[in-house]
């Protein structure tokens, strides 16, 4: 799977409105991402990340069964029938792979909940039986203190085939074309390292992507490891830029990440850029300004990563999560909506894709101010300069385009370079230069 795709994730229990709990009911609830594939075309999507879709006790990262659809989705043919028709549309399929845990609903727990030490399965998982002040009579681990999430022992060889064939298994039932990682920080590297081997090896360009909220990513981006990673440290520039009107914080992470610098860290990667996702408060309920939310997506896309759109949030669908629940970020929309940001948004899509210098360019910051801000990408084909206003009011931006006319993009206007440049309040322009 090349790295030149727009990405749109879907959190499927909330997306089909399945219930909070598995109540045991099989309903083909799956099948409705048969309806939204002209929608997906629509707004030029390449590739479906599904959030957890295997049978779980209640939110699909408490897994009972890596070979089961839950019941709540379907049976295993309806998916198989989703997952068809996507590729039929070119369009790729990433699963969600949940292997730092299981929910205590997993056949191999059960097994242990009932026999203990005389499990097959009991070094499956990190136990103290020692440690029997507990309801279930001994200690496990878990992740990050959610009792419900007991942690696998996944330097266990028998685990390490149980989760490996059943990957084998999802290549061949359901043709997926990679893997997104769940919590991938808290997977050890041997078992990575083995993971990568695996599925490369036998499936080429199978793409592995792996869930990192903080710290070094390199650290899983090494050759042997993960292809992407999840790009938070971005996605909180973005929007806290347009909140501050401080384009610096975000221009200060693109710098440190992609620029020119020996020292930047993941030049050359292609690192999952997103606003939001199943886990954070939705874009239109964080920006300040509505209008802010075209300029922030044009940004996203202009930048060096992968995008990704979650579901509903191309038409600006509000969301944020409580003290307690998730449950408004992972919503069930009847049918896709349409408005100027998704008009917007395809329109970005089309561009993205059809021009590789987004995909394969290098990163040059050429202007900044506070509420301005303009980078070069270029590539041994041609050059982006992407320039951005977030003021309300018109702005002349001076600076060195290396070239001396480009063509708008979006709008087909030329523009001749002459050091500086005019931009509307509110605005972004796409200026693409051919050698």
């Amino acid at each position: 799977m090349d790295t030149n795709q727009i990405i749109y994730q879907i959190y499927p229990l909330g997306f089909c409105g399945a219930p909070a709990e598995n109540d045991g009911v099989t309903v083909p609830r799956i099948r409705k991402v048969l309806d939204w594939i002209p929608h997906l075309k629509q707004i030029g999507i390449t590739a479906v990340y599904f959030g957890p879709v295997f049978e779980s006790d209640r939110h699909g990262y408490d897994t009972r069964d890596y070979r089961k659809i839950d019941c709540r989705l379907g049976t295993n043919e309806d998916f198989r029938d989703v997952c068809a028709a996507l590729h039929k549309e070119n369009i790729k399929v990433i699963l969600d792979g949940v292997f730092n845990h299981v929910g205590r609903g997993c056949f191999a727990f059960q097994d242990v909940l009932q026999r203990k030490w005389d499990s097959p399965y009991t070094n499956w998982f990190h136990i103290d039986y020692g440690n029997n002040n507990n309801p279930d009579g001994f200690w496990y681990g878990d992740w990050e203190g959610h009792r419900e999430l007991v942690k696998l022992n996944v330097e266990n060889p028998d685990v390490k085939n149980y989760l490996f064939s059943s990957i084998d298994s999802w290549v061949e039932d359901y043709g997926i074309d990679g893997l997104r990682l769940d919590v991938a920080y808290c997977l050890s590297r041997n078992f990575l390292w083995d993971l990568h081997h695996h599925v490369k090896s036998r499936y080429g360009g199978f793409f592995l992507l792996g869930e990192m909220i903080g710290g070094d990513y390199n650290t899983l981006l090494q050759d042997g490891l993960l292809d992407s990673v999840t790009n938070y440290e971005c996605r909180k520039g973005l929007f806290s830029s347009m909140n501050t009107a401080n384009l610096f914080e975000i221009g200060y992470s693109l710098n440190r990440q992609f620029g020119s610098d020996p020292w930047c860290l993941y030049r050359g990667r292609h690192l999952l850029t997103f606003v939001d996702n199943h886990d954070v408060d939705r874009l239109a309920s964080v920006l300040n300004d509505a209008r802010d939310l075209p300029l922030t997506y044009a940004m996203m896309y202009a930048m060096p990563g992968i995008p990704c759109i979650y579901y509903g949030s191309e038409w600006g669908a509000e969301g944020a999560r409580t003290k307690h629940s998730d449950h408004a970020l992972r919503p069930c929309f009847d049918a896709p909506q349409h408005n100027e940001l998704t008009d917007y948004i395809s329109a970005l899509s089309r561009m993205r894709t059809a021009c590789d210098v987004f995909d394969k360019g290098d990163y040059k910051q050429l202007y900044i101010q506070n509420k301005q801000l303009v980078f070069r990408r270029r590539s041994d084909r041609g050059q982006i300069i992407f320039a951005i206003n977030i003021d309300d009011q018109p702005a002349v931006l001076r600076f060195n385009a290396e070239a001396e006319s480009a063509k708008d993009l979006l709008s087909g206007e030329t523009v001749t370079f002459t050091g500086e440049l005019h931009m509307p309040g509110k605005s972004a322009r796409f200026l693409y230069t051919q050698y």
